[in-house]
């Protein structure tokens, strides 16, 4: 058997890069799912030293299991060079300091033998591409996916791959990049921006944190009305704000992830009442069903198909 026959059966080596966190898994190429037992998740500082971020991924990697392909795929937030593996986070707050920086170069030789190639791609599109293979979005030709955490993550997928150009997206294919009544739209529908509203509907002291969004959704089931207008204010304006995109891309369906899904209920008939108008095209907003897997898989996916394309 050839070494790229070998390769193509192995399990696939995958790193999910978050703000908070960094998770290494390897992912089964024939099932599209993590191995038993092989998800590892350390905590991760964004603020830290470059030196520190790139040691804190690579001893995740390194405490894989050996047995895996050479191409990993590596699931990152913007902004970001995907294809040279260089940091481009300035003035974001988070990895601030791998701007400039050759993260890939920099993984490679903290990996040493264990990583010949690296394959990176958008946290986003990641997640989307993982609901597609195993999730939420199999089965949708052309499909938008959303992760909703401390802001707006977003991709458009055609017959599985990324959009970030033409007409039929927003720029980049990334919704944080849209406006409303001239103002960034995590304005309205972020964690802060839920946050500041139920502060202001409440009348909480501008010295004085607000609840966090868990614990207003939580305030919801209570009976809240200003924690329920928080909720419906945002998400009824993230349906605007994105229904002529889906209207346009002719997505039949979008696919909801990240921590806020948590709280499905409360979003689900808000941001539906505004994304899918009364005798419009039928669109299925559905919840992620590989909520946590997904970006693994994608990772994953990608590496096996980017690498694949080059032998």
């Amino acid at each position: 058997m050839s070494s790229a026959a070998r390769s193509a059966r192995a399990p696939v080596p995958v790193l999910d890069i978050g703000g908070t966190h960094v998770t290494a898994a390897l992912v089964d190429p024939v099932t599209n799912s993590p191995l038993p037992f092989s998800v590892l998740r350390r905590p991760l500082r964004s603020d830290a030293t470059a030196d520190s971020i790139l040691g804190t991924i690579a001893l995740t990697a390194l405490d894989l299991p050996a047995e895996h392909g050479a191409c990993w795929g590596v699931a990152i937030p913007g902004p970001f060079d995907y294809d040279t593996g260089m940091g481009r986070f300035t003035g974001i707050e988070k990895f601030e300091a791998l701007s400039g920086v050759d993260v890939g170069a920099g993984l490679r030789r903290r990996l040493a033998d264990r990583a010949e190639h690296l394959r990176f791609l958008n946290d986003a599109d990641a997640f989307a591409i993982g609901e597609y293979h195993a999730g939420a979005a199999a089965g949708h030709e052309r499909v938008a996916c959303l992760t909703l955490g401390t802001g707006v993550g977003s991709s458009f997928l055609r017959d599985g791959v990324p959009v970030h150009d033409g007409t039929e997206v927003p720029p980049g294919g990334h919704v944080h990049r849209l406006t409303l009544h001239g103002r960034p739209l995590e304005d309205f529908v972020s964690r802060r921006a839920i946050r500041a509203l139920y502060g202001r509907l409440t009348g909480v002291a501008e010295d004085r944190e607000p609840p966090d969004v868990h614990e207003i959704a939580a305030l919801v089931k209570a009976g809240d009305p200003a924690a329920t207008e928080a909720f419906r204010y945002a998400f009824e304006t993230l349906g605007q704000a994105l229904a002529p995109w889906i209207d346009r891309f002719e997505a039949t369906a979008v696919v909801i992830g990240g921590s806020m899904a948590k709280s499905w209920n409360l979003i689900h008939p808000a941001l539906s009442v505004k994304l899918v108008p009364a005798g419009g095209a039928v669109v299925h907003v559905l919840p992620a069903r590989q909520p946590a897997e997904a970006p693994l898989i994608g990772a994953a996916r990608w590496a096996q198909d980017t690498w694949s394309a080059t032998l």
